[in-house]
Order: C-alpha cells, then structure tokens, then sequence
C-alpha cells in the first residue's frame, strides 16, 4: 500500500495504536499526523526549520517533535494545540529524539550531545557529551538503565543513567555508524555502518565488536528494526528492505525494494502486521509483514561471518567496561564530560 506523503525531505515517522495514527516528520517546518491508511486529519506549524525527529508521549495523548532550530515541541495530537515547547533544548540541531521509560524521552544532536527529559518535570535530568559528531540513532536497555548511542564519529557510546556518565564507548570504526537495536536479550548490540557491515558487540565489551555481517552490501545500513532477539529488518542506501538473522548471521529473505533511494525510516504498526518505510521519494510504503515473512524465504549465504557464528558468550549479567576507548586512528578526542546532573534548570513550560 502506497501513500503520498506530498513533501520533500521525509525523514522519521512513528505509529501508535491510542488514536490508530501514523505521525509524520518532515519539511518545511511542519508535523503531519495521519488516520492510519486513510487521511491526513491534523496539520501543525511546529518549527522554524525542518522537523527531523517525532515521537508520540503520554500514551498517545502528546506528540513530540525536535528540530534543527534546536527546540523541542509537545503538541496535543487531538486538538493540535501547543502543550509545551523548550527553545533552546541543545546549543545545535537536534535529529534524534527516542523513547525511554513512560516519563523520560532522550534527544540527540548534531554536534554529539545527547539529553534525557523528565516529562512529568518538564526538564532536563542528565546530559552526556558523548561523541565528537552527529548523534545516528539510539536505543534503551531498560533493564540496565543504560542509553546507547551510534554517531558519526565511528563509535558506540553506554551512557549510565543512573551515575550520570558515559560510562563505555568503542573504538573507532572504519566508517560512520549510522543505526543501532539490542540483540539475544539484551547480550548483543547490533550496529550498521556506512559501508554496509553490521557490527556485533557483546554486552559488556564495548570497545571492540566481536563479530562482523559483510554479506548485506556495500551500502550503507542507515536504518534498522528488531524484529525478535533473532532477527532484525535492515533498511539500505539501495532502496533495499532485508530480513536478517543475528547469530548464526545471515540474510533469510529481502523483504521488498522500496524505490532507488536510500531507505531513511522503519517502523511497526502498533500491533507488528504492518511495516512502513520512508525514502526521498515522498512515498510511505506499509507492507504486510504477515503475508511476506509467511511466504517462502531465501536462505543465503548462511555461513558469511567473520569471527563466531553462534553465540558463544555466556554473560547474562549486564556488566559494562568502564574504560571509554581512546582513538585507535591518532585523532585527538575532545574532552567529553561525564555527563552534569542539569537538574530541573530548563523547564519545558518556560517560553509559552
């Protein structure tokens, strides 16, 4: 099913089950909220730039949206009106924006910095100076209360949460990581990279993955999605949507070919029998997951990893490396804090 989103630059969009919605993040300046497959039903005039980043709150109730103009907005999706706005919510443009717990959400920008906000507080609580470029993607381990994060500087961060630092953080890659999700329970984290290798890391030894998926293409992995702690659905520079396996790794079937253009968005339906995709095209394509991961799947390449095909480390505790890594290619890193307590200093409320 195809639907014309009708604006150029599409770059996020998220579902969400509380009024059966598809929001849309994109440009100009606007968040578009959709009837899921039917019409759009609600237009708001967010920010002064392009909206990069959304992500519904309050069960639904709340829509948050971040921006290069460095504000963040929380807007009722019934009525459209303002909840809350911060306008200087980082010093740069921010691109990332993730759910944490029921009050907390994080944000990412492009200079590296990532915040948790108390929703409930309508502040800012931690702060980590984390990575020298952009912030790619983030993701949550709840259990250990730790925020992991990819960036374009080639490293994967652990930001504790709890001791309010960066707590890990790999050596350098060989490229730009550019997607992250958590993997075999919690055991594994999975990157994809530039260059269209998936990196493995085993919880707890951050500072060199343990194994490397090179089979997927030389395109870049600029987004992915876990299906089970088995599998996750890739979204390449190519157009091209995969199923892949982690552990043993290998590509269990292409999902569908989105266009020509990199694949930017993934994202489920609330209840997982539809998956939806973004390009520049300005086209979001929903495909049903039940039909295709229920037909025939191509089995290939079955054995191409570098380093252990199964899963031989045994370390159910999440215990992470306290050593964050130093350059391993002779670059000269920026002194990252380990993160300041901002406290209740920066009040959502503040600029209405």
């Amino acid at each position: 099913m195809l639907m014309n989103i009708g604006f150029i630059g599409v770059s996020n969009f998220v579902f969400h089950h509380y009024i059966n919605t598809l929001d849309d993040a994109c440009s100009p300046n606007i968040a578009v909220t959709f009837i899921f497959l039917n019409s759009r039903v609600l237009e708001v005039h967010a920010h002064t730039e392009s909206c990069r980043a959304a992500r519904f709150i309050n069960g639904g109730r709340g829509l948050l949206t971040g921006s290069p103009d460095c504000s963040i907005l929380a807007t009722d999706v019934e009525t459209g009106s303002a909840i809350a706005r911060l306008d200087n919510a980082h010093d740069a443009p921010i691109n990332r924006l993730i759910n944490l717990t029921e009050s907390t959400v994080a944000s990412g920008d492009d200079e590296g910095c990532i915040k948790v906000w108390d929703i409930r507080e309508r502040s800012c609580c931690n702060s980590f100076e984390a990575h020298e470029e952009y912030i790619s993607d983030m993701t949550f381990a709840s259990d250990a209360m730790k925020l992991l994060a990819t960036s374009g500087d080639g490293t994967l961060s652990v930001c504790n949460l709890r001791q309010n630092k960066v707590q890990a953080q790999s050596e350098f890659s060989e490229d730009e990581l550019l997607s992250v999700v958590l993997m075999k329970n919690g055991r594994k984290v999975v990157c994809g990279s530039q260059n269209g290798i998936l990196l493995l890391y085993s919880w707890g030894c951050f500072k060199d993955c343990s194994d490397r998926f090179v089979d997927l293409s030389s395109n870049s992995i600029d987004t992915m999605l876990k299906l089970d702690e088995d599998r996750i659905i890739t979204g390449s520079e190519n157009g091209m949507i995969n199923l892949v396996g982690i552990l043993p790794n290998r590509i269990i079937q292409p999902i569908a070919e989105h266009s020509e253009y990199p694949v930017e968005c993934l994202a489920f339906s609330h209840n997982k029998k539809f998956l939806g995709s973004i390009a520049h095209d300005q086209i979001l394509k929903l495909w049903d997951l039940d039909n295709i991961l229920q037909g025939p799947s191509t089995q290939r390449n079955e054995t191409a990893v570098i380093g252990n095909e199964v899963d031989s480390d045994n370390e159910d505790e999440m215990d992470v490396d306290n050593n964050r890594s130093k350059s391993s290619k002779g670059k000269k890193r920026k002194n990252a804090s380990n993160g300041h307590n901002v406290g209740h200093s920066n009040s959502f409320y503040a600029d209405l």
